[in-house]
């Protein structure tokens, strides 16, 4: 009788495992699709072609200049300031969604004008705005609030063409990731937030532990294309004088007026940069796609033979 009912519950259990979206799907292949493809194939050839053969394009020039000590170092100013940037913007954003959401109006509306003024101005005048703060507060000071310990600092010294990139891109990051983040809170449900209260947990180990772990699934994918959105951003800072990717294949064409083989060489290193960050974008969403798909609706025969074991997949869904 037990031997039966192993068998059995060893036999069921691939089949309950398989959902029906993930059942591969067999359609046939009518003509529009083989002529969809052909026109793509044609599309693709047809600009290979040109490319490849226009002597404009002048591709020795693009491989001879693509590697040169400047344009490396211009590319790691990129990713420098890309890494720099999204780190503390995301901070930052964890910071501004717990306060619009928070029940205190006037913390939610301090939230609520941060990311209205940095959403409703271009990053561009938001860069170029804060290299020339010096004009509006050229010396300030810091020191302990209602004494005489204060230390003077030179603002114009301290806000460099890279300090006013940072700036710029964090503040202007931050808002976009406050709403990413606070798109994922909402999508925990309220039973969740009960069950954490109903533990004791306080309102900081409630977010650690139980919110913003599930809300990465959604958090996630958005996260990745703003760090691509970020990544391709940087460019703007070359107009502050840093001498970022963009910058450095300026400052070589505007000396030998190879103009189009360095905005070729740029392009190219942007493009191999996405699609590098592209790749753990999508691993990490597999990851947290299938922490999320294993909570699933076990079947009668497997509820009947599993009566009384914990279900893992909840339990870590939770944590």
């Amino acid at each position: 009788m037990s031997t039966d009912l192993i068998g059995t519950k060893t036999r069921s259990r691939p089949v309950s495992q398989l959902l029906a979206e993930e059942k591969k799907r067999i359609t046939p292949k009518r003509p529009r699709d083989y002529v969809t493809w052909a026109v793509a194939i044609a599309i693709v050839a047809g600009l290979v072609w040109t490319a490849v053969t226009n002597e404009n394009y002048r591709w020795p020039v693009v491989f001879s200049y693509f590697t040169t000590q400047s344009i490396l170092n211009g590319l790691l100013i990129t990713l420098v300031l890309t890494a720099v940037s999204m780190a503390l913007s995301t901070l930052l954003g964890l910071v501004l969604a717990v306060m619009r959401m928070s029940h205190q109006r006037p913390v939610s509306g301090l939230a609520q004008l941060y990311i209205a003024f940095f959403r409703g101005t271009p990053v561009l005048v938001q860069l170029i705005f804060w290299f020339n703060i010096a004009a509006l507060y050229p010396n300030i000071s810091i020191g302990i609030p209602f004494t005489d310990i204060s230390t003077p600092v030179n603002v114009n010294a301290i806000m460099t063409p890279l300090t006013a990139a940072v700036v710029g891109l964090t503040l202007n990051q931050a808002a976009y990731m406050s709403e990413i983040i606070r798109g994922g809170f909402a999508s925990v449900p309220r039973g969740q937030h009960e069950a954490a209260e109903s533990l004791g947990m306080s309102g900081f180990t409630k977010l650690r532990r139980v919110i913003i772990p599930q809300t990465m699934p959604s958090v996630v994918p958005a996260t990745g294309n703003q760090v691509i959105g970020m990544l391709k951003e940087t460019s703007l800072v070359s107009v502050l004088g840093v001498a970022d990717l963009l910058n450095s294949a300026q400052s070589i064409y505007a000396r030998n007026y190879q103009t189009i083989p360095l905005l070729i060489v740029a392009s190219l290193w942007y493009l191999i940069m996405t699609l590098v960050l592209s790749v753990p974008q999508s691993m990490i969403e597999r990851r947290f796609s299938r922490s999320t798909s294993r909570t699933r609706q076990i079947p009668a025969a497997d509820a009947e033979l599993g009566a009384g074991q914990p279900v893992p997949a909840t339990r870590e869904s939770l944590l």
